[in-house]
């Protein structure tokens, strides 16, 4: 899962369904769920869903942000060499000390996720009847 790998579809049903079930209201947003053809089968059984929303962004457009990110590692800050570059190439603003880039914002992981949504996620928009 740390190299960008996708939660098993038992787990991740568990632990979206028991958290839906917890909250007292009457409309729930999901986001990055369902992602397979189970998933959405397990959410149809205990939830009605209204509306899907799909966000159709080019693929090298995906791998150009997210590969343009790089994080300090001791506080969490994040930097985007396109629309939040540091001021000093490859430091922390505030520290000074080097950024990295995390191994699933690496180009060949990207495209590795970018696959699995393909196979995995990409059906349900004809599951649910979005045209794409």
């Amino acid at each position: 899962m740390q190299a960008g790998a996708l939660v098993p579809d038992d787990l991740i049903v568990d632990m979206i369904m028991n958290s839906v079930d917890e909250i007292q209201t009457e409309r729930v947003l999901l986001d990055g769920f369902p992602r397979t053809r189970v998933q959405a089968e397990a959410l149809e059984k205990r939830k009605k869903v209204d509306l899907v929303l799909n966000l159709a962004v080019p693929t090298e457009e995906i791998v150009k942000r997210i590969t343009s990110r790089w994080i300090h590692p001791a506080s969490g800050r994040t930097y985007a060499y396109d629309y939040n570059p540091p001021k000093v190439e490859g430091q922390d603003d505030v520290t000074g000390e080097p950024l990295v880039q995390r191994d699933d914002d690496k180009p060949e992981a990207v495209r590795a996720r970018l696959q699995d949504y393909d196979r995995e996620t990409l059906p349900l928009l004809e599951y649910y009847g979005v045209p794409h």
